[in-house]
């Protein structure tokens, strides 16, 4: 079964302690890249949150966005910071002398440039808010695989269609490329005739032997079997349930091997326009191999 790597999912959660919402974004990636967005004060769940995610998880770019309300929240403790503080009251009485300014250094002007008075850290129990969080992602992930899967077979039939199409280019191809010896034979025989105006006698022997040289030299029989090979590991590895984007690739990269060699050894015109379009489509399916896990 084939899995996309782009989709969307979104989970809310409640509890006496907190509300939790999870949405996540997952887009192409050659590998699993984790971006989590959290409040400072539910860092330390990074670990858990990350662990969860690649359990379920093997390709992607996943972004994680997780908002927490608390519900049972403390007194609020704001802390000083003495030392800003009285470095900025002493550049502004410095500020004064220097410049015999008139006025007071009042608590509004040491309060208004910020820092100074903060709220304090406080210690939170995080396992009640990790309840909520887990309960969320954990909703939010099994909706993410299942729109996964979903495009990822939409894929595959489309991948079908195009594994059919390359086949049926291959037996046109293959088709063409029969009786090339006789083919060379006749064309040099033609040649031959030509240049001498039928004035020189034609060594069968000779003629057979450049022949067979030419039509093994454009012999694309083996390529054939190979990229008919390559068709059918395509197919067990789109059945198979193991993440297949990184060997679907690396198969493309000898389908496209094998076309180029075609296309190279070949003289014909009408099996090189053929290889052209096999080309076509295997870029085609290139392009959506990407979106694979």
């Amino acid at each position: 079964m084939l899995t996309s790597m782009t989709a969307y999912a979104r989970s809310e959660s409640r509890s006496d302690h907190c509300e939790g919402a999870v949405e996540i974004r997952s887009y192409n990636s050659k590998n699993l890249d984790i971006a989590l967005h959290i409040a400072r004060p539910y860092l330390p769940l990074e670990e858990r949150i990350k662990t969860a995610v690649a359990a379920h998880l093997h390709r992607g770019r996943i972004e994680i966005r997780i908002d927490i309300k608390e519900l049972l929240v403390a007194d609020q403790v704001f802390e000083i910071d003495w030392a800003r503080a009285k470095a900025y009251r002493n550049a502004l009485q410095q500020l004064q002398h220097e410049l015999q300014l008139a006025g007071d250094i009042s608590l509004d002007v040491l309060t208004g440039i910020g820092g100074i008075v903060k709220p304090a850290e406080i210690e939170r129990d995080l396992e009640p808010i990790w309840k909520v969080v887990q309960a969320c992602l954990a909703d939010a992930l099994v909706a993410l695989v299942r729109m996964r899967q979903q495009e990822g077979k939409a894929l595959e039939g489309d991948f079908r269609q195009r594994l059919a199409a390359i086949e049926s280019h291959l037996t046109r191809i293959a088709g063409a490329s029969e009786g090339l010896l006789e083919i060379y034979q006749d064309k040099l025989r033609e040649r031959i005739h030509v240049l001498t105006q039928g004035r020189l006698e034609i060594d069968d022997e000779r003629i057979a032997q450049e022949a067979a040289f030419l039509a093994d030299r454009s012999d694309i029989s083996e390529e054939i079997v190979r990229a008919t090979s390559h068709l059918e590991q395509f197919r067990r590895i789109m059945e198979n349930e193991t993440p297949a984007g990184r060997k679907l690739n690396f198969l493309l990269q000898e389908f496209n091997r094998e076309f180029n060699t075609m296309g190279a050894k070949t003289s014909r015109t009408d099996v090189a326009h053929t290889v052209v379009e096999l080309k076509c489509e295997l870029e085609k399916v290139r392009e959506q191999v990407q979106n694979i896990e």
